[in-house]
């Protein structure tokens, strides 16, 4: 395999990986309710994407960064939506 196919399975990796939150960060919002999620598994889940942005950068692979970059955004809108809809439904 080649260089450029293997940045492209990267990048098609991460855009998956990416967009997977998405979903739940939709319910979420529509439904104003954040009871079944855990504020605990965020914090870990947006630590562990920290830590692969610092890798990207580390090894200078830009899709590492962008991808996980777009996934730590994702997570930590989820984080606020999920304390924010907890704090209003108490």
């Amino acid at each position: 395999m080649n260089n450029f196919s293997i940045q492209v399975v990267g990048i098609v990796a991460g855009c998956i990986t990416s967009i997977s939150m998405i979903p739940q960060l939709i319910k979420l919002i529509k439904a104003k309710e954040a009871k079944q999620i855990s504020v605990f598994m965020i914090i870990l889940l947006i630590i562990g994407i920290s830590f692969w942005i610092f890798y990207g950068f580390l090894k200078k692979d830009l899709p590492i960064v962008v991808t996980n970059s777009f996934s730590f955004l994702i997570n930590l809108l989820t984080l606020v939506f999920t304390l924010k809809y907890k704090r209003l439904n108490k």
